[in-house]
């Protein structure tokens, strides 16, 4: 199959739109100014079951809905639609919008770029002491689009809000000054977009000795669910899987990060062979996904995706809490929920499946892992704990949270007792002004 992607510019050659009124095809198009839109044939006649649109979970995934803005938003840009969509106050509309919607969560952008040679390193992001995310600037796209994606400031076409490496050469320079780093993950968009050539240019610096401290590269990617046939059938499809091999021929451990969000993904002729081949070349597949409401809001989902992906030698990694940007109000699902549908599909799956780890929000300090629930005599609480945090030091210490059945994320929980302030709010606090500080000196001395 060749690939073919649409986007607004050429939705209405997508035959199955056309069977829907022109108002459905109309919304979608208006959306498409505050959530990007793209899909591929691959997806379209494979993965969606067009006999259940709207409601089915992969077209959900791939075209927005008037219900993914807030009335408020949507009353705004329907206002401004009147003036065109070429007009100031059109572009005005759709530009408040975005900024409205959290476009940078967790301070990604403040407080993840570390500095080189006493500026910011753009397209690195170094939050974990271990852990370094790379961003090509060849990636800044993905095979197709998910209307939950927490990254989608990367499609909207807006240069200052895409995280990229515009220095070909940066992620080896950085890691020749810090040895601590044992793990690189590529992500993006989606680094396996990038063409194989160009993705061997990126890794294979660091498979010589000089990156001896390097164990782990991770390639964060949805390929195996949109484009399988980028492993398979694509004209530079063996040259990556002959990467693949390289890495692991170099003893370092590979890992593909999949995202799978439901099983429909798994069933497919071509993905399966794709994990196959993926497997033979050694490396390893480790797969994720938020808990999304209209989606995967099920333990029976979990339990079945869970159970697919271990029958097809995957690894389940984790399953995190929709992240607080762009249509979180149309796809979060109470804490309290999120618990149980973890617990009920965990409890369903062998123990080799119990690598997953859940439910996790990916907050500004770091991966806050919801435990459990605990009934006292004292009252309610959550159980909390850091998988892994700005601090190291935070790490695996359970601490509690008044038990709040409405709260979706970690900024709507309370200390449990009489703490004023969970126990990593004032050093957090302190590292938000320090680097705040680090930012103004950086933006003084550029003179901007």
């Amino acid at each position: 199959m060749e690939y073919k992607a649409f986007t607004t510019k050429n939705l209405h050659q997508i035959k199955q739109l056309q069977e829907f009124p022109e108002e459905f095809f109309k919304e979608i198009e208006l959306l498409s100014a505050i959530y990007p839109v793209k899909t591929n044939n691959y997806v379209i006649d494979e993965l969606i079951d067009w006999k259940n649109v709207p409601d089915d979970p992969i077209f959900r995934m791939n075209f927005p809905n008037k219900e993914m803005l807030i009335p408020e938003h949507y009353e705004r840009i329907t206002e401004a639609l009147r003036h065109g969509k070429g007009s100031e106050e059109f572009k005005t509309a759709v530009n408040d919008i975005r900024m409205e919607l959290n476009p940078h969560p967790a301070e990604q952008l403040q407080h993840n770029v570390p500095l080189l040679d006493g500026k910011p390193a753009k397209g690195l992001q170094h939050k974990y002491r271990e852990t370094v995310l790379f961003f090509p600037k060849e990636g800044q796209t993905c095979h197709a689009y998910c209307t939950f994606c927490f990254r989608w400031p990367q499609f909207i076409h807006e240069r200052e809000m895409k995280i990229m490496a515009e220095e070909r050469d940066i992620l080896v320079r950085y890691l020749r000054v810090h040895p601590e780093v044992t793990n690189i993950l590529f992500t993006g968009g989606d680094p396996l977009i990038i063409s194989s050539k160009i993705l061997k240019f990126y890794i294979e610096p660091l498979l010589s000795e000089e990156f001896s401290h390097i164990h782990t590269i991770r390639i964060g990617t949805k390929a195996l669910s949109y484009w399988p046939y980028r492993f398979t059938q694509d004209k530079d499809s063996q040259e990556l899987l002959d990467i693949f091999r390289m890495v692991i021929g170099n003893r370092k451990q590979l890992a593909i990060m999949a995202h799978f969000n439901h099983y429909r993904e798994l069933e497919t002729e071509a993905t399966q062979k794709a994990i196959k081949a993926v497997l033979q070349t050694g490396a390893l597949i480790r797969t994720q996904s938020p808990l999304l409401k209209h989606i995967n809001d099920s333990s029976e989902i979990w339990k079945k995706l869970w159970r697919m992906q271990l029958g097809l030698g995957c690894i389940p990694y984790y399953m995190f809490i929709a992240r607080d940007t762009g249509a979180k109000h149309y796809f979060e699902v109470p804490l309290t929920n999120a618990y149980e549908i973890y617990r009920e599909a965990y409890s369903q799956i062998s123990g080799l499946g119990r690598t997953v780890r859940g439910p996790s929000m990916s907050a500004a300090p770091g991966k806050i892992h919801i435990l459990g629930i605990l009934e006292t005599k004292l009252g309610k609480f959550f159980i909390l704990q850091f998988l892994q945090a700005r601090n190291p030091e935070w790490v695996r210490k359970p601490f509690l949270a008044k038990y709040n059945p409405k709260a979706t994320w970690i900024s709507e929980l309370e200390p449990a007792f009489d703490e004023k302030k969970f126990f990593w709010e004032e050093e957090l606090t302190q590292m938000d002004k320090e680097a705040s500080q680090n930012l103004d000196i950086i933006w003084d001395d550029d003179g901007e």
